[in-house]
């Protein structure tokens, strides 16, 4: 599943504009929400749905501020199979989350750092080799010395790139997969479509990019919701501790 995922985003984003890409990758929210619900009974408040709602605003607002639209020019061939292949594979990204979810707090049972990089490295060990494979039958293997000869910045920067962007990568999985464990896949997704917004502000820092009034905006709503589903966690965690403290007196008691 990780394998057809990640191949069914890369062909979404080689064939969709980066802003059409982003706006409709910003739906695994919704997915996650549907899925939550059925495979995970996640109970639903305001603040909850505030937060999927704004945080999936603030995306969009990003997404739809791109200007990339007007620099590719696809067939309505190639563009329909970009845009199926995109919300396929938010679609199961989000039932990959929920699925995480059941795995941990039913199956595994387990509550030790050792879990949690389990289920990250054995997932991606299987699909990293399907990519390999993947590799090898399509003849893509033959035209990577290729790719790496002709980047721009050199093929030490290549590799580096390729290399931190992997590192990187595992580092970022683990935490959402520590967010799953601890309280659950859809927060775990909030916080990952929260990362979109901070973008903007990392550019501006390294790439020195303007930072204009909509991605203010985007990010000050990706921050809002967040505080949202904070904030309902918290009053969940007072409501738990009442309730401790009462059948702990009630126990005292009789």
């Amino acid at each position: 599943m990780l394998a057809g995922n990640n191949l069914m985003y890369s062909y979404g984003l080689l064939y969709l504009p980066v802003s059409t890409y982003s706006l409709i990758c910003a739906s695994q929210l919704a997915f996650n929400c549907l899925f939550s619900l059925l495979l995970n009974a996640q109970k639903f408040t305001a603040l909850i749905l505030n937060s999927v709602v704004i945080v999936t605003i603030s995306a969009a607002l990003l997404a739809v501020h791109s200007e990339s639209d007007t620099s590719t020019k696809l067939s309505a061939g190639k563009y329909a199979i970009g845009f199926v292949c995109t919300v396929a594979a938010s679609a199961t990204y989000a039932l990959y989350l929920s699925l995480l979810e059941v795995t941990f707090k039913r199956v595994i049972k387990s509550e030790t750092f050792d879990t949690i990089l389990k289920m990250q490295v054995f997932p991606s060990f299987i699909a990293s080799c399907a990519c390999v494979v993947g590799l090898y039958a399509s003849g893509e293997i033959r035209i990577l010395t290729a790719e790496m000869n002709g980047f721009n910045k050199g093929e030490i920067s290549y590799l580096m790139t390729l290399i931190w962007t992997a590192v990187l990568w595992q580092i970022c999985c683990i935490g959402l997969l520590g967010l799953i464990f601890e309280v659950s896949s859809l927060f775990s997704n909030v916080i990952s479509t929260l990362g979109l917004p901070a973008l903007p502000i990392l550019a501006v820092i390294f790439f020195h990019d303007k930072m204009d009034g909509e991605k203010i905006i985007a990010l000050l709503l990706a921050v809002w919701g967040f505080l949202s589903y904070v904030y309902q966690n918290y009053l969940d965690d007072s409501k738990a501790k009442s309730s401790k403290s009462e059948e702990n007196e009630a126990t005292i008691t009789h």
